[in-house]
């Protein structure tokens, strides 16, 4: 392989460095981490295993995080083509409203658009991707539509399914690469959320929100949007055995607090997070409140997640192994495909001892949520890393690589 092929986003990375005239000692300082470790990354001898250091990279080359990944790729798959062919309705749709001025459209009746929001949402769950954001442009105009010129009512209803539908506009760009477009639907539904006054769908939407702009590499403005309206939730009374919905919207953000200090290195909020976030899925049990799956088993999957991102997933995958979650109580392929790709990113920072494993995750999250995961740049790099530390030809590797449109090392012994 040439270098561009052994590791993408280090040559992009060793490109730009160039271009901007900055020293290796230079970005390595201003990305915190050694100049060795700087120059394997450059040369595809390390792999990006952490968005933080993606994220951190990138600010230290003074370019976007866009820039190092080389997003949104060439649709690899017909799941890909199909779900980006849906992106250009949501962006025009996002830029040509807002939440008080709307083009001069007919909308269909408001209980037909209800239905529509809650099928998407559904799809986007399935890992369906192509089917969530068909005629997805229409119905975020439509809602718009709604919002503005109904009656009180109307609006407010219009506004809940319009956030709603908005979760599903920033799934469809994040998961296909487009970041920027990502940022704007978070925004929006996370708008249309406050007009409603509700704290639990406010919740939720700001934990997308936040996902979105640190991987947009704006890491200040997400620690400080997400603990703002976390101190909020968290002065409203608890969960009852009525409603957990602002519990479960609590536990989220603690969980997306938790994610972001594990990214700025603070361990002592990590943990403190993680206390939360444990102790409310406790009270609440498995919940699914708009599909954002909020329990003791997506907790223990998000577990794995910061632990990649601390450097320690070797440790966080053996105590997952060994309490061994069911998964299927999720109920969604996306997010068991999210828990799968996190456990293979900590099996793979064991540095090559654990790479079956790594493998065997890595398989079944492509399979389960090939979208995600395909057009997941550090998954990429995975597969980049696995094929060059592989000492005999596997199999799987080899269909991993064919399904990422991902070249290999050339002819090597088969392991049987």
């Amino acid at each position: 392989m040439d270098a561009e092929e052994a590791s993408a986003i280090g040559a992009r990375a060793r490109k730009i460095r160039r271009r901007r005239g900055l020293s290796l000692d230079v970005t390595a300082g201003l990305a915190g981490i050694g100049k060795q470790y700087l120059s394997m990354l450059e040369l595809g001898q390390r792999g990006f295993n952490r968005r933080g250091l993606i994220e951190d990279l990138a600010e230290a080359l003074g370019c976007s995080v866009a820039d190092l990944t080389g997003q949104p790729y060439l649709a690899v798959d017909r799941q890909s083509a199909d779900t980006a062919a849906t992106i250009p309705g949501v962006s025009a749709a996002l830029h040509d409203t807002t939440l008080d001025d709307i083009p001069d459209v007919p909308a269909r009746p408001l209980p037909d658009l209800l239905l529509a929001t809650s099928h998407a949402n559904a799809y986007a769950d399935d890992a369906r991707y192509a089917m969530a954001g068909r005629g997805m442009g229409a119905l975020l105009t439509e809602l718009h539509v709604h919002a503005v010129t109904g009656d009180s009512r109307d609006r407010q209803v219009a506004l809940v399914a319009l956030a709603e539908a908005c979760m599903v506009a920033y799934c469809l760009a994040l998961r296909i690469g487009h970041g920027d477009l990502a940022v704007v639907a978070a925004r929006r539904g996370f708008d249309a959320a406050v007009r409603t006054e509700r704290p639990d769908l406010a919740g939720m939407l700001a934990m997308s929100r936040t996902v979105a702009l640190m991987r947009a590499g704006a890491r200040h403005r997400a620690a400080t949007m997400c603990a703002g309206v976390l101190s909020e939730i968290s002065a409203l009374p608890g969960p009852t055995s009525d409603d957990t919905t602002v519990a479960e919207a609590c536990g989220t953000l603690h969980l997306t607090s938790a994610l972001v200090a594990a990214r700025d290195g603070r361990d002592g909020d990590v943990a403190t997070h993680l206390a939360e976030a444990r102790s409310l899925a406790a009270h609440t049990g498995e919940r699914n409140h708009l599909r954002y799956h909020f329990g003791p088993t997506n907790v223990a999957g998000w577990e794995l997640s910061i632990a990649a991102e601390k450097g320690g997933g070797p440790d966080a995958a053996e105590r997952f192994a060994t309490t061994a979650p069911d998964l299927s109580v999720l109920g969604s392929k996306c997010r068991e495909g999210y828990v799968r790709f996190a456990l293979a990113r900590c099996w793979a920072q064991a540095e090559g001892a654990r790479d079956s494993e790594a493998l065997r995750a890595l398989d079944t999250a492509d399979r389960l949520a090939p979208v995600v995961v395909r057009n997941d740049p550090i998954a990429r790099d995975l597969v980049i890393t696995l094929d060059r530390r592989a000492r005999h030809r596997v199999w799987e590797l080899d269909s991993l690589r064919n399904r990422f449109g991902i070249g290999g090392q050339g002819p090597r012994s088969v392991d049987n």
